[in-house]
């Protein structure tokens, strides 16, 4: 199954209708959950990846090139308008809790969002797509299962089934 959160930020990008194939892509954060799975999948699909990380020297060199920016690094307000290119689709991964109690992402939303072509808010962007992906995943786990119940080789195998299924 796919991680739920590329997942999720693949599907917004088709959404957009935006071809990955030969866009550069610079993926901020280079985690095992959503950064480097986010740039297999957009390798996958024939992206021009750069991934970048906490010890990348000069961030905004790299984030200045990207047609698609997707920033998962969990720090407030990183990404600002002088390191987007104008017209960028910039995916917002991060959620933070500042001292106040707010909710932010890793992106300077307020002021990126003038510049970007398509931006995901935080709270209410990736993280609802997560969840869904996690569902869309549960379900395709279930009718596997039941497949699997319906073929001579299930005797051997005993998989968890919904009740009722």
């Amino acid at each position: 199954f796919p991680p739920c959160t590329p997942y999720g930020v693949q599907l917004l990008l088709d959404t957009t209708g935006t071809d990955v194939a030969g866009q550069n892509v610079v993926v901020v954060g280079a985690s095992n959950i959503v950064g480097k799975p986010m740039a297999l999948m957009l390798l996958q699909r024939e992206a021009t990846v750069t991934l970048c990380h906490a010890k990348t020297r000069d961030l905004a060199q790299h984030t200045i090139l990207a047609d698609i920016l997707i920033v998962a690094a969990g720090k407030p307000g990183l990404i600002v308008p002088q390191m987007v290119k104008q017209g960028a689709i910039v995916i917002d991964v991060g959620i933070n809790r500042l001292p106040d109690g707010k909710i932010v992402g890793d992106v300077d939303f307020e002021g990126v969002k003038e510049k970007a072509s398509w931006i995901t808010p935080v709270p209410g962007g990736v993280g609802p797509m997560t969840v869904t992906m996690l569902i869309e995943n549960t379900l395709r786990s279930a009718e596997r299962a039941l497949r699997m119940r319906q073929t001579d080789d299930y005797q051997d195998w005993e998989a968890p089934v919904l009740k009722g299924a």
